[in-house]
């Protein structure tokens, strides 16, 4: 190398550095391309450098064992840093840790703490599972005003199983007047998403001619595809609506439950 080809290189300016941005995205088009080595290697450094989001999904890589040996007390650990940062996916899924019992105890009450501040960030998944356990009584008394807000808010961000809670809670006056008008819309809201529970309740209610005009026809298409897709509210329903057709109106129905179905506009 010539002198100055050496002067050149002592006064070159380093190429800039890849912003936290450019990084995250670098990270997860890793991920999407199934190179989960690469993406931990990327997410660490960040998560190193107090990233949130890159915690949170260290920590997911860690959960889940992409990439990494599966660790849950390690993902615990890398979702607690996120949570307290701020981040809700962090929150919502150190909240699911503390549910299952797993990496840490077993605690409801910690659980629906943490998916309550994701929720109140606007995680739809939180909150959806808020919702259940508001619903349920898990972690705290059970709250069907709060069950039912959260529900909304999860619907609203077009999470498919809490538009079939809100026909649940609808269908049985839980926390409102019973309105199986307002059920069968909802499960029919939900089983246009391809939620299972959502189709098998909309084909019961075809079938009951509940909230809905009666369609055996319909209901058994709805049926088919809630046991399909591994519902178990479908099986008490489908002898008596089978045997409420003719064999070529069956025939019919089976047929377009095997068809797709349109993608929903929301």
């Amino acid at each position: 190398m010539s002198w100055i080809d050496r002067l050149k290189a002592r006064f070159t300016p380093p190429a800039p550095r890849k912003s936290v941005e450019e990084r995250l995205s670098q990270a997860f088009e890793a991920a999407q391309a199934d190179d989960h080595g690469a993406a931990v290697a990327l997410w660490r450094v960040l998560a190193d450098e107090g990233v949130a989001r890159a915690q949170s999904n260290l920590g997911a890589c860690y959960a889940e064992g992409l990439g990494v040996a599966r660790d849950p007390a390690t993902a615990a650990e890398w979702f607690a840093k996120a949570a307290r940062a701020g981040d809700a996916v962090g929150r919502r899924n150190l909240a699911a840790l503390h549910f299952k019992g797993e990496g840490v105890p077993q605690d409801d009450a910690a659980a629906l703490a943490l998916y309550r501040q994701a929720a109140e960030q606007d995680d739809p998944a939180a909150q959806d599972m808020l919702s259940w356990m508001l619903l349920e009584g898990q972690g705290a008394a059970q709250d069907l005003a709060g069950a039912r807000h959260w529900a909304l808010a999860a619907a609203e961000n077009g999470v498919a199983s809490a538009m079939t809670r809100l026909g649940l809670m609808a269908n049985n006056a839980l926390g409102m007047e019973r309105n199986k008008t307002e059920a069968a819309s909802w499960w029919a809201e939900a089983a246009r998403r391809g939620d299972a529970d959502g189709q098998a309740m909309l084909g019961a209610a075809l079938h009951l001619g509940q909230g809905v005009a009666k369609d055996d026809a319909a209901a058994l298409g709805w049926l088919l595809r809630a046991e399909a897709g591994g519902s178990a509210l479908a099986a008490p329903f489908l002898g008596a609506v089978r045997g409420a057709l003719t064999d070529d109106e069956a025939r019919q129905a089976e047929a377009s439950a095997r068809a797709p179905m349109d993608a929903p506009s929301r």
